[in-house]
């Protein structure tokens, strides 16, 4: 196929893609239905939520934009509401015109009611997602503090794909001395405090601030809408972490996602290096985690690790 044919394909399917999903939003429109049993996927950034999302991503019982969606969320409560305090929200955030956008943006989109998402700065916005859906189901990935705090330090090196949402941030960041000044990932209430510590005790903070965040908020919701899932299970038997997964969602299991399984962590998804368990270990950043590992201790032993 020449450049110019190429081209024009993608023009055309552009265009169709729109015509379909303004199509798509009239048929919403006529009956204005909630998104039905959302799937929500939370956890901290570099935690394994990408790996859970794109493989709940492959039923063909619910739709999936199989990106990242921090965009469209933050559009509808922009971080300069709250002052830059934080990416959290809470259920006296939600309100009907929420609903309404959130239920045909998906619909408009995927063609289906059942979805699933997944934004790492949704892990703040747990009690705010489930005003939105009651019925809505969330999948929590934990990850162990030494591996986790490892990928987060590498994470803050690679700011063109984790701080792309942080450009207008109005505060100064130089973080580790300056080496790092633009903010990553996420803001939680406290982050200022932490905006020129070294890069350990950041990722330390991120790591406990998101996780008691979603551990807090889990315990309100029913256990039949909450599954927690720890990574390191998932790398030791993928097939069999994802089943109860996908059970617990109430999704089909079929041979094709289990075969999706089988060779799912041969071709991971935005992974840094190598996929092991406990590999901080025999990193660069051991001894910046060790110093900080007692800060994140209790926490990691309320989320089911020892340390």
């Amino acid at each position: 196929m020449s450049a110019l044919s190429s081209k024009v394909c993608k023009t055309l399917y552009y265009h169709s893609q729109r015509a379909v999903r303004s199509a798509r939003g009239i048929q919403w429109s006529l009956t204005r239905p909630a998104l039905d049993r959302p799937i929500f996927v939370v956890g901290c950034s570099r935690a394994g939520t990408t790996l859970v999302y794109k493989t709940l991503s492959e039923s063909k019982e619910v739709g999936s934009l199989q990106r990242e969606t921090h965009d469209f969320w933050i559009a509808l409560h922009p971080l300069a509401e709250k002052n830059w305090s934080t990416h959290a929200l809470d259920s006296k955030d939600a309100s009907q015109r929420d609903r309404d956008i959130v239920s045909r943006y998906f619909f408009s989109h995927t063609g289906m009611r059942r979805i699933v998402d997944k934004n790492n700065q949704n892990g703040l916005c747990v009690s705010y997602l489930h005003a939105l859906f009651p019925d809505a189901h969330f999948v929590y990935i934990k990850r162990s503090p030494g591996d986790n705090i490892h990928s987060l330090i590498e994470g803050w090196g690679k700011a063109d794909e984790f701080a792309t949402w942080s450009q207008d941030l109005p505060a100064s960041v130089a973080v580790e001395g300056g080496r790092y000044r633009r903010w990553c990932f996420f803001l939680a209430d406290g982050w200022r405090e932490y905006a020129d510590k070294p890069i350990e005790d950041v990722c330390a903070f991120q790591y406990l601030s998101i996780n008691r965040a979603i551990l807090d908020a889990g315990k309100q919701l029913p256990v039949t809408q909450w599954t927690e899932i720890f990574y390191e299970d998932l790398l030791k038997d993928p097939v069999g972490g994802f089943q109860r997964t996908f059970e617990a969602c109430r999704l089909t299991f079929t041979e094709e996602i289990e075969q999706h399984c089988r060779r799912v962590l041969s071709t991971p998804y935005n992974a840094f290096s190598e996929i092991r368990i406990d590999k901080w270990r025999d990193q660069r950043n051991r001894s910046r985690i060790e110093r900080v590992m007692p800060s994140v201790a209790g926490l990691a032993r309320e989320m089911g690790y020892e340390v």
